[in-house]
């Protein structure tokens, strides 16, 4: 199983009153995001981070990274200086980029940190995945009704944990024509 996700923010108290998220401290949050991923993926799934997974330092990085299950790749954000930083063990992922194409049964999703107006294949049925804006799942039915394929994977949209890639096709598959 493929998933996506964005904008964890793990260790970040300001985030949670920023958003609005339903936690009292980052300890909190940290723990009902690392237990609602573990619920969700399987130690053989993939999992696309499409940025922001912390802001916090290589060595905590790490030690979230070591709790979370799957084959993990990242999609820069703005806030994942952590990744290049030379003490972290980049081998925790699968590989690091700021864009990438993913083709799966014959369609193609562009991972993205940041939301795009156009993209590759816009006009050909390809769907745009990314995160940043911190959006509620109002966001994604709204591009729906406007027949965009664009699609906020962050867990601020999507009851903070990862979205399966079948979810996301049937959901875009949704928009006629």
């Amino acid at each position: 199983m493929i998933y996506f996700t964005s904008d964890l923010h793990f260790g970040h108290k300001n985030i949670i009153s920023h958003t609005g998220r339903p936690f009292s401290a980052a300890e909190e949050m940290d723990e009902a995001l690392i237990r609602n991923w573990n619920r969700t993926v399987q130690p053989n799934d993939e999992v696309y981070i499409l940025g922001d997974l912390t802001m916090k330092g290589p060595d905590f990085a790490a030690g979230i990274l070591s709790q979370l299950k799957g084959r993990k790749y990242l999609i820069r954000g703005n806030h994942d200086r952590f990744a290049d930083n030379r003490e972290f063990d980049q081998g925790l992922f699968q590989w690091i980029r700021d864009y990438y194409e993913l083709n799966w049964q014959n369609r193609k999703f562009i991972l993205f940190h940041y939301p795009i107006e156009e993209w590759n294949g816009y006009f050909k049925g390809s769907i745009d995945l990314h995160g940043h804006q911190h959006n509620k799942e109002e966001y994604n039915f709204s591009n729906l009704e406007k027949r965009i394929r664009r699609y906020d994977v962050g867990v601020d949209a999507n009851r903070m944990k990862p979205v399966s890639i079948e979810e996301i096709a049937a959901f875009a598959d949704m928009i006629s024509g």
